[in-house]
C-alpha cells in the first residue's frame, strides 16, 4: 500500500497493534521512581530514607518497602478499648542464628519487640554454642570431604568446628541431669514438672547467663520460644545420649502442652502479626496457630523459595488466606530475598526506630 504523495503507508493492522490506545491510568497509581542521591546533598542517606525510596522502585525493592510499612503498622496499632498492642510472632530457621543475623534477632527479643518466637532445634542450640565458642566465615566452595577430615562442619559459607559441639555437650548434659532430677522429684508433689520445648529453652536461656544469647533475653523477658522439632539437631543428639545415661528413667518433653500454649496466645491476641524468615516448620507453626483465630491481620514473609512445587516455604501469603491463616482483608507481603541481606535493613527502618508510646 502506498500514498501517491507520501510514499508507502504502514499496514493499518500493524499500526493498530503497535499503537493500541491505553485505558486511563487508575486514580492513585504510583509512578516508578528510584532513589535520587543528589537530593541528600553532602549528608549520608539514612536507612529509613533508603527504604522509603526503594518502595517505588519496583521488583523486590518495592516488597521491602511494603514489609517496612506493614511492620510499622503492626507496631503502631493499639486496641481502642484495652490499648493492647499487636501480638507479633517471630519465626526463623536455624541457619539465621548460625549467621550474623543472630545479633539482629537478639535485639528484637532483648527489647521486647516480639511476643513469641518459633524456631528449629538448630535455631536454639546454635545460639548457646556461639556463647561457648565462635562460628567462622568460610566459603561455599570448600569441599566437604576435606572439612570432614579436619572435624569442621560447613553451613553455607560458615564453618563450625566440631569442638564447638563437644563444648555444648559438656555444658548441656549436666543441665539435663538436673532437669531429670527435678522431674523425678516433682512426681512426689502436687505439682509434677512437665518439660516442654519452650520450658527447656527457657531453662537453658537462664543457665547460659550470657547477654549475647537470644534465649537469655527470652528467659529474662518471659518471651516463649516454641520449637516443635526440638530433637532435630545437636540438642536431639544430646537427648538421645542422655537416655542411655539416665536409664531407666528418662527426661520427658511434652509437645502437646506447647501447642496449646502457642495456640492460646494466638486466640487471645487482639491483633496478630507474623514476621517469618525462611520456611518449613517455623512458617507453618506460626500460621497454623493464627488459624485458631481465623487468621493473622498482617504478615511479612522473607525467603527465597518459589511456589511451583507446592512447598509451604514457597507459598505466597494468598495461599495462607485460603486456609484461614491470614485474614481475607489482612495486610501481607512476601519478600523474595535472602534474609541476611534485607532483614537488618527492615529492622533499622522499623523496630529500631523510636515510636510513640
Amino acid at each position: 500500500m502506498s500514498d501517491s504523495h507520501n510514499g508507502p503507508i504502514a499496514p493499518s493492522g500493524a499500526t493498530d497493534a503497535v499503537l493500541k490506545r491505553s485505558d486511563p491510568v487508575p486514580d492513585g497509581a504510583r509512578q516508578v521512581e528510584g532513589i535520587d542521591f543528589d537530593k541528600y546533598g553532602d549528608r549520608p542517606i539514612t536507612v529509613e530514607e533508603l527504604v522509603s525510596g526503594m518502595s517505588s522502585m519496583g521488583f523486590q525493592a518495592t516488597s521491602v518497602g511494603e514489609a517496612v510499612r506493614i511492620i510499622n503498622d503492626m507496631r503502631a496499632w493499639r486496641d481502642p478499648e484495652t490499648a493492647d498492642k499487636t501480638t507479633i510472632f517471630l519465626g526463623y530457621t536455624s541457619n539465621l542464628i548460625s549467621s550474623g543475623l543472630r545479633e539482629t534477632l537478639r535485639y528484637l527479643v532483648q527489647h521486647k519487640h516480639v511476643s513469641a518466637v518459633v524456631t528449629t532445634a538448630g535455631g536454639v542450640e546454635e545460639d548457646f554454642i556461639k556463647c561457648l565458642a565462635p562460628t567462622y566465615l568460610g566459603s561455599f566452595s570448600t569441599p566437604g570431604a576435606g572439612l570432614r577430615e579436619k572435624g569442621m562442619n560447613r553451613i553455607g559459607n560458615l564453618v563450625v568446628p566440631n569442638s564447638n559441639y563437644c563444648a555444648f555437650e559438656d555444658w548441656v548434659v549436666p543441665i539435663l541431669d538436673k532437669m531429670l532430677e527435678e522431674q523425678e522429684a516433682s512426681k512426689k508433689t502436687d505439682e509434677p514438672i512437665h518439660w516442654t520445648p519452650s520450658k527447656v529453652t527457657h531453662r537453658l536461656g537462664k543457665e547460659i547467663n550470657d547477654k549475647r544469647s537470644v534465649y537469655y533475653w527470652a528467659w529474662k523477658n518471659d518471651i516463649p520460644v516454641f520449637c516443635p522439632a526440638l530433637t532435630d539437631g545437636s540438642l536431639g543428639d544430646m537427648l538421645y545420649f542422655h537416655t542411655f545415661k539416665s536409664s531407666p528413667e528418662q527426661l520427658r518433653i511434652d509437645i502437646v502442652e506447647d501447642i496449646r500454649k502457642i495456640n492460646t496466645i494466638a486466640v487471645r491476641a487482639k491483633r496478630a502479626g507474623m514476621v517469618i524468615l525462611g520456611g518449613g516448620i517455623v512458617k507453618h507453626h506460626i500460621a497454623n496457630a493464627c488459624l485458631m483465630r481465623n487468621g493473622a491481620e498482617s504478615a511479612v514473609y522473607i525467603n527465597t523459595a518459589q511456589e511451583f512445587d507446592g512447598s509451604d516455604a514457597g507459598a505466597r501469603p494468598d495461599e495462607a488466606v485460603s486456609w484461614g491463616k491470614i485474614r481475607a482483608d489482612g495486610d501481607s507481603v512476601k519478600v523474595y530475598a535472602e534474609a541476611t541481606v534485607v532483614f537488618p535493613m527492615i529492622v533499622a527502618a522499623t523496630f529500631a526506630k523510636p515510636t510513640a508510646k
